[in-house]
């Protein structure tokens, strides 16, 4: 298989759900992506059991170094998505 996009896995659902159209199979993914992105900016985790845990981490204000002028900049606090794959998504990438 190519590289995995919304299209692709759209794809792989009429294929597995003939009675779903291309279209509406793009709905579904998009719709689960959109609760995803939203929950996880909503500060919940989600975890999909087998596959991993989304979450939203905190990064501090630190101090960093501007490689091209070598002066010291202040990073702001910031908040970034994360992903921790389970043990079984672990073990079957192994």
């Amino acid at each position: 298989m190519a590289d995995v996009n919304k299209k692709t896995l759209a794809e792989l659902l009429v294929a597995a759900k003939p009675e779903l159209t291309k279209k509406a199979a793009g709905e579904v993914i998009d719709l689960i992506f959109d609760e995803i992105a939203k929950d996880v900016k909503d500060g919940k985790k989600i975890d999909i059991s087998g596959f991993g845990k989304f979450v939203l981490k905190e990064r501090k204000a630190r101090t960093g170094i501007n490689p091209a002028t070598k002066e010291t900049i202040q990073i702001p606090a910031s908040r970034v998505p994360g992903f921790r794959p389970a043990k079984a998504f672990k073990e079957l990438v192994k």
